[in-house]
């Protein structure tokens, strides 16, 4: 059973945040929240500090200077013993799926529960329960190399679900895959959402990704995404913040995006 939370209730706050590397500004002066149970994904060109905001709300990297609020707590001001703890409640899945070479995906996806201590029987269960989330239950004895980029990054996000997490990270999680894979996916990105309530930050570069979130909604008499029918009332909790020049131009809705004056946005947007 997950946590019961409001849904007004902030997981991450940047609160005028800013970084520079090498005198090269990457972040300027960037606010915005992410409430309980929704998906906040991150658009702009390379360099734009996208995977950087992953980092910064994991304690990764501190700013320069303004303040980041990660699950209520001040994670600029944390030691790296509490930031540890944090970390046991967020699930990142990474853009190559980090998988370990040398363990099969068993040890994998319970590598964290393992270095927890928790007892083999919850494990197995618990690893069982990962797995089916993403359909995966006949992998469990092989190795990452035995697998399809689709099938790990599917392992990694067994991997990242498995300890329950109140928020999940995900860095460009449909890069290098072709459009079907990108697809199921996406679908088990719609799937935590939407059933489990997790707040989650996307990272991507495909923009079809991200629309796909925020018109279907996982149903669960079909146990499958569905689209959402126009001018439905329906919430996808999913919302779009573009980044250009290390400033936020955009915060907003699929729909405000989609009908956006800004010419960087339109021309963003241009297939």
């Amino acid at each position: 059973m997950l946590p019961s939370h409001d849904s007004a209730e902030p997981v991450i706050v940047f609160d005028d945040v800013s970084i520079a590397f090498d005198e090269k500004q990457v972040l300027r002066n960037l606010s915005f929240t992410l409430y309980h149970g929704q998906t906040k994904v991150l658009f702009g060109v390379a360099g734009t500090g996208k995977t950087l905001i992953l980092k910064l709300s994991l304690g990764l990297v501190k700013p320069d200077s303004g303040r980041i609020t990660v699950l209520d707590e001040d994670v600029t001001a944390m030691r790296e013993h509490d930031l540890f703890s944090l970390r046991q409640r967020i699930g990142m899945v990474f853009q190559e799926s980090a998988l370990f070479d040398s363990l099969n995906v068993e040890d994998n996806v319970s590598f964290r529960l393992r270095e927890e201590r928790v007892p083999p029987d919850e494990i197995t269960r618990r690893v069982a329960q990962a797995l089916s989330f993403v359909e995966l239950e006949h992998t469990v004895a092989m190795f990452p190399s035995e697998l399809s980029g689709g099938m790990r990054r599917r392992v990694a996000i067994a991997r990242a679900i498995i300890s329950k997490p109140e928020l999940l990270l995900y860095d460009s999680p449909t890069a290098g895959l072709d459009p079907v894979t990108s697809t199921t996916i996406i679908e088990l990105l719609v799937k935590q959402r939407d059933a489990y309530k997790v707040s989650a930050l996307m990272v991507t570069h495909r923009l079809q990704d991200a629309f796909t979130m925020a018109t279907h909604a996982f149903s669960p008499s079909q146990n499958k995404m569905v689209p959402v029918p126009p001018g439905s009332d329906w919430d996808s909790k999913t919302s779009f913040l573009v980044l250009r020049d290390g400033l936020k131009i955009f915060e907003g809705s699929a729909a405000e995006i989609a009908t956006s004056d800004d010419a960087y946005i339109k021309e963003y947007l241009s297939p």
